[in-house]
């Protein structure tokens, strides 16, 4: 595991690096140290965790370190609050060729293989900046390799992801965060012992550029502390801020992992089916939330509850087979007759389709 974590997983020749070291401390330096070498490793296994989350194998050091350069930095002070370099969230600014971006996120020729399983095969979208853009489709479309693709957690075989005038495509997940991107996953995944109000305040403190203050906890930090409750108040959990997360409902803990995502101040928002096992009224209240978050959050979600989508969408792409099948307004995705056989093959959707129109 040492091994692993230092010299980064994914990479022969990092396991082989962090080997050498484990084995180097282990078996060299111990006995000069006084029998220390495990006191040694601990230190360098918590130095690798924070500033090279990748490993020696999927870092580039640069030095002298800059705000940027690893998870660990602390945001630019001449900032405030949700604000960030180029313009306020949602709002178009300058690429780097001068032009203006009106899209937020655009993917071009997005393709992922797996030996001679085509996952993605050159999907193109493009979300405008403040947009509720929806991905829809049938199971096994590439809807959740699109989300991996997009946040940063897969690489793609080929095609290009495009954020806020930027390339992505190489960047991993957690450059992609700090670069305003939030996002939530299909499953949970929470600090279940702990209060509501504390698993926020983790998240608050971190993107404060505070993550490293051993000692002083969150709790004893007022800036900390108010915007986490702001933030609850927000996706409408402050009444359950000492409450236990594994005491939380289902739909509460989609509402949670919400205000977790907007403790980053993130311009783009991506959800992965956010209302998968809820009830009707859960995701009612869900979608409640989405639209409160107005046009300084761009979101990208991606769903099968068609309710949800045509509620709050307001341009919807459709996934088949790893292509785009259809892209538009959610009254000509209602048309589109082979969206409607891609679902159901040629049976009538009227149930399905028109029944959350006006």
């Amino acid at each position: 595991l040492l091994a692993v974590v230092i010299g980064g997983r994914g990479s022969l020749w990092g396991a082989a690096l962090g080997a050498a070291v484990v084995v180097l401390v282990r078996e060299e330096l111990s006995p000069q140290l006084g029998g220390r070498g495990p006191l040694v490793l601990g230190l360098v296994f918590v130095a690798a965790v924070y500033l090279l989350p990748r490993g020696f194998a999927g870092t580039r050091l640069r030095w002298p370190f800059t705000p940027g350069d690893h998870p660990g930095s602390p945001p630019d002070p001449a900032l405030a609050p949700g604000d960030h370099p180029g313009g306020p969230p949602g709002s178009p600014r300058a690429a780097r060729d001068g032009s203006d971006v009106t899209a937020l996120l655009e993917t071009t020729g997005l393709t992922r293989r797996y030996g001679s399983l085509v996952a993605l095969d050159g999907v193109s979208l493009s979300v405008a900046a403040g947009a509720r853009h929806a991905v829809i489709g049938p199971n096994g479309a590439g809807k959740s390799t699109l989300f991996a693709l997009v946040t940063g957690t897969l690489r793609p075989t080929a095609g290009r992801v495009v954020f806020d005038g930027q390339d992505v495509t190489r960047r991993p997940d957690h450059a992609r965060a700090r670069a305003g991107m939030g996002k939530t996953f299909q499953h949970s995944s929470l600090f279940t012992s702990l209060p509501v109000l504390d698993n926020l305040a983790l998240a608050t403190q971190r993107a404060a550029g505070r993550g490293m203050a051993m000692l002083r906890p969150a709790g004893r930090q007022v800036a900390v502390q108010e915007q986490a409750m702001r933030l609850l108040e927000q996706v409408g959990l402050a009444g359950r801020a000492g409450t236990p997360a594994a005491a939380l409902s289902h739909g509460e803990r989609r509402q949670l992992e919400v205000a977790l995502a907007l403790a980053t101040s993130p311009r783009l928002l991506v959800l992965d089916e956010p209302t998968a096992g809820m009830s009707a009224a859960d995701s009612s209240r869900f979608a409640e939330l989405v639209e409160s978050l107005g046009s300084a959050v761009t979101v990208l979600i991606i769903e099968h509850d068609l309710d949800v989508v045509f509620r709050l969408a307001t341009r919807v792409t459709v996934l088949h087979l790893g292509r785009v099948l259809a892209d538009g307004s959610p009254d000509e995705i209602r048309a589109d007759e082979t969206v409607q056989r891609a679902y159901l093959g040629d049976a009538a959707l009227d149930d399905l389709f028109f029944e959350a129109a006006p």
